[in-house]
């Protein structure tokens, strides 16, 4: 237990998970991302789609998007702002099924340049967060470490083309999990790390031949 799971983050109110944790979740998704959001789609589930407007999820998950923090005085205005920075964003009431904690929301975002995700996450208590699924995978981490997210071609080498970069470069694994759609198919690595990595590094694990993309995820503050 930390500090956080005590007296929480400081943050613009009235909720730590509501509306904190709302604003970390539209960080989390704009750090995935990669780029500037442009357009969004918002679901909300179980809580969060019931007490959104009173607890100001709504607001929250959109200064999130921006990059904003939680203590930031602008969250209750955020829709203005982010109309005025053109962002176009729009909310739905969804049901990710009963195993899905009743504050999730899923948001499908594209940025400036393109760039395509699908996020899935959970506010669970304290401000804190939990991703549980990126595009096609149901993953588990809580971006409080340096995180890879590396799609790839499930074959023989990849995983190991990978780590052998990472301990050439005295890098640590933390946490490492696999996923896949099928045998052979597309899969996705997870590795959450001790250490900052620089974009050199990124940039040697894209280059290898069985790996497609690679999204770096900065800790959030």
């Amino acid at each position: 237990m930390n500090i956080l799971d005590i007296i929480g983050p400081i943050m613009i109110g009235p909720s730590s998970s509501h509306t904190a944790g709302a604003v970390r979740l539209g960080n989390m998704a704009r750090i995935i991302l990669g780029e500037a959001v442009q357009k969004a789609t918002i679901g909300l589930h179980g809580s969060f789609a019931k007490t959104y407007r009173g607890h100001g999820t709504d607001v929250a998950i959109v200064a999130g998007l921006m990059g904003w923090p939680t203590h930031d005085s602008r969250i209750p205005s955020s829709f203005s702002y982010a109309k005025a920075a053109g962002l176009d964003f729009r909310f739905e009431i969804i049901d990710l099924g009963d195993a899905a904690h009743p504050n999730s929301a899923q948001l499908q975002l594209t940025g400036v340049k393109n760039e395509q995700v699908s996020v899935v996450g959970a506010s669970i208590g304290g401000g804190r967060i939990m991703i549980t699924g990126v595009d096609d995978f149901s993953i588990e981490f809580h971006g409080e470490l340096m995180t890879l997210l590396i799609r790839h071609q499930d074959q023989p080498g990849a995983i190991a083309a990978v780590t052998n970069i990472l301990y050439q470069q005295g890098v640590n694994i933390a946490k490492m999990e696999v996923f896949r759609t099928d045998k052979g198919a597309s899969a996705l690595m997870m590795l959450e790390i001790d250490q900052m990595i620089d974009d050199e590094v990124v940039d040697q694990i894209r280059s290898c031949p069985q790996i497609n993309t690679v999204r770096k995820i900065v800790p959030l503050q």
